[in-house]
């Protein structure tokens, strides 16, 4: 037995020319973010050995070796639209563990929580638009529509 509520949104078969622009534009504003973040972390490798070593990570140069290529390869996949799901899934996973590692607000000291609180919340945010696009997809404008 199926039942339906007559209040239920309505989704539309073909997404609309603003609903494929703004996924889009979503995607491109989540890679710009993490496509610099990568590539620094690659330039920069020592000093992002370091700061993982600071937060007592094991493994330190694999930890950054790893964290460069998720941002690197999931911000291209993501630009371009390539397997966009599985990229936004994993950029939220490696968002959020990388929240509660280097923004641990509750554990700063006075001076810095409040800071390290608007890097946490920002990036809980970040990692609820990565799974809503692991959700919902790339939208129309995306090898992913053309693989279809």
């Amino acid at each position: 037995m199926t039942t339906t509520t007559l209040n239920a949104p309505v989704v539309t078969a073909t997404p609309t020319g603003i609903q494929s622009s703004l996924a889009l534009a979503g995607r491109l504003l989540l890679a710009s973010l993490f496509l610099p973040a990568g590539i620094s972390k690659l330039t920069g490798f020592a000093g992002t050995v370091g700061y993982i070593q600071s937060v007592g990570l094991p493994f330190p140069e694999l930890a950054a070796a790893v964290a460069a290529l998720v941002e690197i390869l999931g911000a291209l996949a993501l630009i371009v639209g390539y397997r966009t799901r599985i990229a936004a899934l994993v950029l939220g996973v490696f968002t959020l563990a990388a929240s509660f590692f280097f923004h641990a607000y509750w554990a700063a000291p006075a001076d810095a929580q409040m800071m390290q609180q608007l890097l946490f919340n920002k990036n809980i945010a970040v990692t609820g638009g990565l799974f809503v696009l692991a959700a919902l997809g790339a939208g129309c404008l995306s090898l992913d529509a053309r693989r279809a």
